[in-house]
């Protein structure tokens, strides 16, 4: 019985310490596309967070899926250790290696000298530290741009 006291008492504490809004993703700053070595383009930008909480936090790790026109292209796996103020906005850069296989080659040598506008999505999850408990935070946006 004194377990379970104990369980509850410590689950109790870490539901408080969660944040009460979750973090968004609010843009995402192409810097540059150059092509890559194996001839994809690599994907430089700054993705801008805000944090709505009045808690700090810590950025540990960004997972991500990167989808141009409806197909998964890239995979961000990304360890980090930055520090998250309460009520601010957060930068984070980003290096993104694409993979146009699954687009086509027709398509991806079109766009990227025509430039042509893609959809991107970005769909996955963010690892923060609130105090010192891991909160996972769902991250998905969308955007049209041109590269």
């Amino acid at each position: 019985m004194k377990w379970i006291k104990i369980f509850v008492f410590f689950t109790l504490i870490a539901g408080a310490c969660a944040p009460k809004e979750e973090v968004q993703l609010r843009s995402i700053n192409i810097k540059e596309v150059k092509p890559g070595l194996d001839g994809n383009p690599v994907l430089f930008a700054d993705v801008v967070f805000f944090n709505p909480n009045p808690t700090r936090m810590r950025l540990k790790r960004i997972d991500l899926d990167v989808f141009v026109d409806g197909k998964k292209t890239a995979r961000v796996d990304q360890q980090l250790s930055q520090l998250i103020k309460g009520n601010s906005e957060f930068t984070i850069p980003l290096e993104v290696q694409l993979n146009f296989k699954e687009v086509g080659l027709l398509d991806t040598i079109l766009s990227l000298f025509g430039g042509k506008e893609h959809e991107m999505r970005f769909e996955g999850k963010m690892k923060v530290l609130v105090r010192v408990f891991p909160v996972t935070v769902p991250v998905s946006y969308k955007e049209m741009m041109k590269f």
